[in-house]
């Protein structure tokens, strides 16, 4: 069981909006990134903090946490300055998992630092912690057909086309957060960063 007293030594964040609803929509690719990851090192996202669910593991004999906020994305910064405060973490033990609407769908990118990029849950995270030097592994999902708000597009599920080849980016992004453990930030973003599989000339949109 989690205590305060504890010390992790990075805290995985996938960010996405909870509830069944939101389950499969473009917002929430943070959420499943999580999901494989405690998939792959047999962990169960059972406990309950920092309004979060979270499970911990060990990986190379460091205690890693693997944390998906419940407070709906533009609160996210709630959850993860009360994990940072519960476990010792600074922010720069922080990995941030998240959608990019500016980055093409299904590429990766990583960042050591940064502003927000108009991404409410990392404007959110930045605000509580006071701090924007945290890592973030981006996963584009591409720019919302013409006349179609922002808003609403990151709240829609991905299409069939898409999600043929999103759910391998997800996967994707596991192993860059298992490459950023290993071998170090640098190393990951030499390997991964802009790494897609399949780029659709023009990615289809559809309604919730």
């Amino acid at each position: 069981m989690w205590h305060s007293s504890y010390r992790l030594m990075f805290a995985i964040i996938g960010l996405g909006n909870p509830g069944r609803d939101c389950e499969k929509t473009r917002h929430n690719i943070g959420f499943w990134v999580i999901d494989i990851l405690a998939k792959r090192w047999g962990a169960r996202l059972s406990q309950s903090v920092c309004s979060s669910r979270m499970a911990w593991t060990r990986r190379n004999g460091e205690k890693i946490g693997l944390i998906q906020p419940q407070t709906f994305m533009n609160h996210s910064g709630q959850a993860v300055v009360c994990m940072c405060a519960q476990y010792q973490l600074r922010p720069t033990d922080c990995i941030v998992v998240h959608d990019d609407v500016d980055i093409p769908l299904g590429h990766l990118r990583m960042k050591r630092t940064g502003g927000s990029g108009g991404h409410r849950g990392l404007a959110s995270i930045i605000a509580a912690l006071d701090s924007p030097d945290f890592i973030r592994v981006k996963v584009g999902i591409g720019r919302p057909a013409a006349g179609l708000d922002t808003a609403d597009f990151v709240l829609q599920p991905f299409t069939q086309e898409e999600e043929a080849f999103i759910l391998p980016a997800a996967q994707r992004a596991a192993s860059v957060v298992e490459l950023i453990l290993t071998d170090g930030l640098e190393h990951a973003m030499a390997v991964w960063n802009g790494a897609a599989s399949v780029t659709l000339a023009h990615p289809a949109q559809e309604e919730c």
